[in-house]
């Protein structure tokens, strides 16, 4: 008689995933990080392509438009911009983060936040998840960006730049919004020093008394800093509690988020 037990296995799904495709994504994203342009050489050593491959893709995004090339350096082109132009910038990262948010501000029963990195100084905040308590930090910061010395987000971005860039950025003397505002260059200096050797920042009364906010970075395969991951409170009790135990729990969940927002490791 016919073995009949193989009917009980699970069958592996078919790899219905398009490997060439896959491969231009990586390009593209490759691409963005260097807007004067790269070579296929570079650009193929980069990602871990053959040159061949690398090119010959190329060349299929430059007849479609979203490549460009001068004097032989590639730089995204003009179809990846008219796109842009219709996309929602921070819907679909919502999608895929909004549930890991909600699940860590439940853990931790505060208020949560992710803001993504758009440049060196620049950052939106796109989505919050708040705990039960009744006592809470409100919704109405997103879209907003506060001073970059005055916040944690902010101050994760500065940590970033070298100490002639920060100089460059801020005169002797800063804006104060309120008296723990750190308004003096060089102690924001020495603050940022501590933070990149930590790898957390902080926020104790500095944009509004009474508020309390620790952040960590979010990264992607390569190191870049994508987006920062915070946590928000009223000052008392956020300050009585573990923070180690906080600055955990954002760390493995930063690790989560940049799995969900980076592409995985190229194709073969």
């Amino acid at each position: 008689m016919p073995d009949d037990s193989s009917a009980d296995e699970v069958l592996d799904p078919p790899d219905l995933t398009n490997k060439s495709v896959i491969k231009a994504t990586v390009l593209l994203s490759e691409l963005g990080r260097h807007r004067d342009g790269i070579t296929v050489t570079e650009l193929a050593q980069r990602v871990g392509m053959t040159r061949p491959t690398a090119f010959r893709l190329l060349l299929s995004l430059e007849q479609t438009g979203f490549v460009a090339r001068n004097d032989g350096k590639y730089t995204l082109g003009w179809e990846i911009a008219r796109l842009g132009r219709l996309a929602d910038p921070h819907r679909s990262i919502v999608i895929r983060i909004q549930d890991t948010l909600d699940a860590l501000a439940e853990r931790l029963n505060e208020t949560i936040g992710y803001a993504m990195v758009n440049g060196e100084t620049e950052y939106d905040l796109i989505a919050e998840a708040s705990g039960s308590r009744m006592l809470t930090v409100s919704h109405r910061w997103i879209g907003e960006q506060h001073p970059l010395h005055t916040s944690a987000t902010g101050k994760l971005l500065l940590a970033e730049l070298p100490a002639g860039r920060i100089e460059a950025l801020f005169p002797e003397e800063l804006p104060a919004l309120t008296p723990s505002t750190i308004s003096d260059r060089a102690e924001l200096l020495r603050v940022l020093r501590d933070i990149r050797q930590r790898g957390y920042a902080t926020m104790d009364n500095e944009v509004e008394e009474g508020l309390f906010a620790v952040a960590v970075g979010v990264r992607d395969e390569k190191g870049h800093l994508i987006g920062v991951l915070s946590a928000n409170g009223p000052n008392e009790r956020l300050k009585s509690g573990p923070l180690p135990h906080i600055v955990e729990h954002l760390r493995q969940t930063a690790d989560t988020i940049a799995h969900h927002l980076t592409p995985g490791p190229n194709p073969p």
